[in-house]
């Protein structure tokens, strides 16, 4: 590989061979994400995977594209590159699941100012988890160095995952009636939205990554703003093997109010008990610093909720039991109504 090097490329801040050492640190946590019907090799033009239709009468395939946005700024600060990568797969694997389709594969996208080899290979190390924990296979990727365009620390991650879901058995918010039982399922957190107003927040507070606030028991600021987005994969496949769901809705930007009435049908709404909600600190504490009004955090935030499941009443108990044998800790928030209104807060 070494022969490819171009002393004139690297002269304009493109090192070919770093490219190379980086594919080479990759191999280990791609390995990781192998699943049946992934190829075991990476580094070629494509990515292949050979799906198993057995039992599928009409398969649909279901895909998803996302980033990590603002929240790499706070992994360069703190100089910890291992997280975001899980971000990025959550943020596309949880959104393809709420069409209730499995995730098959994934392939990231990172543009970098200059490649250091050890830095791609613990981002994508990240992206390997985050695969694992979805249960998905890494096939697949592209790092571009962007030299002059972005400083030589700083990059930007992306990626794209594909599911597959039998068309019967596509999620579709008609089948939502009133009465219907609104589950929350937890977040780790912040999750990877609204971090522009995060770092407007802390700058104007004049927060520090590294301090401390009694809130947060005995993580830093950072730590707690930095915890990976939660991946609900294995959990919400789980539910829909044993309960009929009726309809999901990730929560990210735009917080309450942009994304449950996507999994509502027109006339009714989603009436969501306040009190019942288990709001993480970390959301507190920055409404305060920043004197951010509550509606505004719940139209930004997922404030302790990062995905919401809606069931029949009569099922809400059998669904909390599956999804707790899943490592969940789900608990009901709200009911559907007849309204107007798509999102209410009482």
């Amino acid at each position: 590989m070494n022969d490819s090097r171009s002393d004139f490329y690297a002269s304009a801040g493109v090192d070919i061979t770093a490219g190379y050492k980086a594919v080479e640190l990759m191999r280990a946590h791609v390995k990781r994400t192998l699943i049946p019907g992934a190829d075991d090799d990476i580094g070629g033009f494509g990515g292949t995977f050979v799906p198993d239709l057995n039992g599928m009468r009409e398969p649909v395939l279901v895909s998803g594209t996302d980033g990590v946005g603002t929240k790499v700024k706070l992994a360069f600060e703190l100089d910890r590159h291992d997280t975001v990568g899980i971000d990025c797969v959550a943020m596309c694997v949880n959104d393809i699941i709420c069409c209730g389709a499995r995730p098959l594969f994934f392939l990231d996208y990172i543009a970098c100012g200059r490649n250091i080899p050890e830095k791609i290979a613990s981002i994508v190390g990240g992206v390997a988890e985050g695969c694992v924990r979805a249960g998905c296979a890494l096939i697949g990727g592209e790092t571009a160095e962007h030299p002059g365009l972005m400083p030589e620390e700083e990059y930007d991650l992306a990626g794209f995952a594909v599911g597959i879901v039998d068309r019967d058995k596509v999620l579709q918010p008609r089948s939502v009636k009133e009465g219907d039982a609104v589950i929350a399922l937890r977040s780790s957190g912040v999750h990877s939205n609204g971090f522009s107003l995060v770092r407007k927040i802390l700058a104007e507070s004049g927060t520090k990554l590294t301090d401390k606030f009694a809130e947060l028991g005995d993580v830093t600021v950072g730590e707690a703003l930095l915890a990976p987005t939660r991946i609900y994969v294995k959990p919400v496949l789980a539910l829909l093997d044993a309960v009929e769901v009726k309809s999901i809705a990730h929560i990210t930007g735009g917080g309450f109010y942009e994304n449950i009435p996507r999994s509502l049908p027109e006339g009714l709404g989603a009436r969501i008990d306040r009190s019942s909600l288990d709001i993480p600190p970390i959301f507190g504490l920055l409404s305060r610093l920043g004197n951010v009004p509550e509606r505004e955090m719940f139209n930004v935030y997922n404030m302790g909720v990062g995905m919401t499941v809606i069931v029949a009443e009569h099922n809400a108990d059998m669904a909390m039991q599956v999804l707790r044998a899943a490592g969940e800790d789900p608990y009901v928030c709200g009911h559907v109504v007849r309204s107007d209104k798509r999102i209410e807060l009482c």
